[in-house]
């Protein structure tokens, strides 16, 4: 059977040979036992469902077996025996341009050298799934075979309800995941109904199909460092023989030493699975791979006497280095954190002093003893934290909840009104703010003002071609483009414009295709417009061979209500609201986008964010570029007119700004208050 004919066969009638378990891979930890007796037989019922009623009696005992051995049901049989990777368009069978495009992306996500956890259907930060079971994905693939250009494909959390008609400019695919009603949305919750079956946590671009390997993150990570850098300088000068210091190799995680290498530092970044750093290393993601403390402080010693610009991996436990580096009087210039704390019982985060194979095991088996283990090693974490940055260390909370999970582990990660470190106890009892964090994150920091409030976020594009020599013509054009726009961009953007130019003009030397040819840079509304066009165009004029995907991480102005994260540097109080999010996914869905997506969790957690996200087909057509001018405006400028509101000076400029270039554009202005209104007023 060719490949197209296993695509349109979707679940086959008749159910193929078990399939051996590959211990060669990295796989997903063993979820904890969480259902009742009654439960675990609604959880096969519900497995079942997908199948015809001859094949229950056999797979309703290994599906059983499944749910036992990994505390999920994977439907590991029906993995397809095909190589799974992102295709040429035309090779996906089907009638719909649109469609193949989504399969194409879909592929991407499952590719063995992308995804985290592959048979597992995980992409990345340990529970973010394209799909919970491989009948869901055989089911997906099938009906975008069939689908035509009036027709909507509805998944829910994985699920393909099924094929719905409506019409050429609707979306072709509309996604949600982990929507719960909000009182079910703790996180004992995603473990309950994730093992029935029922909801997925779909990170931010593992559930959208628009995750493009470690690049997706490497250009924001960058950026961060560069600017992280330009903080602590005292005469302007750059990186050169600075330390970085932070932990995680997983999907997302491991940009960060590529990112140090581009930003010019010693990157010193931590990672407990062999498994994985070995992957980064083979992939050249990190230069060198060493297991030994007393060795790893002699060669940072040497790299900042030399000025290096290195990225090392240290084989071991995160809490480990920042003890070592304080007892040998390691400076670190740059200190963060990307485990994947919004997931910390359950495979995110690993505690110091227990093996990686003893803490899967206890996670699994004893998750209460794994849970104190974690916050444990939090707190002696945030203990080594606070000696550093007492001397001077830049700190900050990446995004992976780290604040957040340190906070509730009764670390010392708060200050008091005298500056002292204490934790959540101590600060309520003084009676003081209890959201006082000794660190800020990011977002507050950098990204939020810097970037978001100004519309930069993080435009990326995929060549469906699968053609190397396609990418390169797409990073030419949007360097064209960028060069024209920065001759006449105000004073405000112009350092973000210089950034990302000289990033699109190292994109080829750097390597940074790992799966689909893709490329992804920060570009305003304006920006992502005139690239998106100007593809648009060369695909009309056959200078690109096959439509291109435009996309973004929801990691972005307009996309994620985050108080912990994308939205932490919004101080009206909004931050804890998901009105945004909402009103982003619905308008890119009737502006022009080819799919939209709506979870609930995504990089913080699960119930702590709402973030959205779409993917656009650019096929060299009128419609398409229509399309891209209705929907890429929205999609930015809905983001700045909230932090607008919310009083951000950046935004304000950016929005007023974008009403100046589009006078249909009638947004709300916020009247500022002076200060001395609030003297002796309560």
């Amino acid at each position: 059977m060719t490949f197209q004919d296993q695509i349109k066969q979707g679940i086959p009638l008749e159910i193929p040979s078990k399939k051996a378990y590959n211990t060669a891979l990295n796989h997903a930890p063993k979820r904890k036992d969480i259902l009742s007796k009654s439960e675990k037989e609604l959880a096969i019922r519900n497995a079942l469902r997908y199948f015809d009623k001859i094949h229950h009696a056999v797979l309703a005992k290994e599906f059983a077996e499944e749910l036992k051995e990994y505390g999920r049901i994977y439907m590991y049989r029906f993995r397809p025996d095909y190589k799974m990777y992102a295709r040429p368009i035309n090779e996906y069978p089907g009638k719909c341009e649109q469609a193949k495009a989504i399969m194409h992306m879909i592929q991407n996500n499952l590719d063995y050298a992308v995804a985290q956890h592959p048979h597992e259907l995980i992409t990345y930060g340990g529970n973010g799934a394209v799909f919970q079971n491989w009948a869901q994905y055989l089911l997906t693939m099938h009906y975008l075979s069939e689908m035509a250009d009036d027709q909507t494909l509805a998944i829910y959390s994985g699920h393909p309800m099924g094929l719905f008609p409506s019409h050429k400019n609707a979306p072709r695919v509309v996604v949600t995941n982990g929507m719960m009603i909000p009182n079910y949305s703790k996180q004992d919750d995603w473990e309950k109904y994730n093992a029935l079956g029922v909801t997925q946590y779909g990170q931010m671009t593992a559930g959208s199909y628009m995750y493009i390997g470690p690049q997706g993150i490497v250009h924001g990570t960058t950026i961060t460092v560069l600017n992280a850098g330009r903080k602590i300088a005292k005469n302007n000068e750059d990186l050169a023989g600075k330390l970085f210091l932070t932990s995680g190799l997983g999907g997302m995680s491991g940009a960060q030493p590529k990112a140090g290498n581009i930003a010019g530092c010693i990157t010193v970044c931590a990672e407990v699975n062999p498994k994985i750093t070995e992957i980064r290393l083979s992939q050249g993601w990190i230069d060198e791979k060493i297991t030994d403390l007393n060795e790893l402080v002699s060669r940072v010693n040497q790299a900042k006497k030399n000025k290096e610009v290195v990225s090392i991996a240290y084989l071991g436990n995160i809490v480990e280095v920042w003890e070592k580096f304080a007892e040998e009087n390691v400076y670190i210039d740059l200190g963060s954190d990307q485990t994947s704390l919004h997931n910390p019982y359950a495979g995110g985060y690993y505690p110091v002093g227990i093996s990686f194979e003893d803490a899967n095991e206890m996670m699994a088996t004893h998750p209460e003893m794994f849970k104190e283990k974690v916050q444990e090693s939090l707190r002696r974490q945030t203990t080594a934290i606070n000696k550093h940055t007492a001397k001077g260390t830049y700190f900050f909370d990446y995004g992976n909840a780290f604040l957040l999970e340190a906070s509730r582990a009764g670390a010392e990660i708060y200050k008091d009104s005298k500056g002292n470190f204490c934790n959540i106890e101590t600060l309520s009892s003084l009676g003081e703010e209890t959201e006082r964090w000794a660190y800020p994150s990011y977002v507050q920091d950098i990204m939020g003002p810097m970037c978001f409030d100004y519309g930069f976020g993080p435009f990326r594009w995929v060549c469906t071609s699968a053609n190397p020599s396609d990418l390169e013509k797409t990073d030419k054009i949007a360097c064209d483009v960028l060069e024209e726009l920065m001759k006449n961009s105000p004073n405000e953007i112009q350092q973000q414009m210089a950034d990302n130019i000289q990033w699109i003009k190292g994109a080829q030397e750097n390597k940074l295709v790992v799966g689909s040819q893709a490329r992804i840079l920060y570009a305003d509304a304006e920006g992502r417009m005139k690239i998106a066009e100007a593809f648009n165009d060369a695909i009309k004029n056959e200078e690109i061979s096959a439509p291109i995907v435009l996309g973004r991480d929801h990691h972005d102005v307009s996309g994620t209500d985050s108080p912990y994260r994308e939205t932490s540097n919004i101080y009206d109080g909004s931050q804890f609201t998901a009105d945004m999010a909402i009103q982003n996914v619905i308008g890119d869905s009737f502006r022009g986008a080819t799919w939209v997506s709506i979870h609930n969790g995504g990089g913080v957690g699960w119930g702590e964010v709402i973030n959205g996200g779409f993917g656009m087909v650019l096929d060299g057509s009128i419609e398409a570029k229509k399309r891209l001018k209705s929907m890429l405006f929205w999609d930015v400028n809905n983001g700045i007119s909230r932090r607008n509101w919310a009083r951000n000076e950046g935004a304000t400029f950016a929005i007023k700004r974008a009403m100046e270039v589009e006078p249909k554009l009638k947004v709300t202005i916020p009247n500022l208050v002076d200060d001395s209104l609030f003297h002796n007023l309560f």
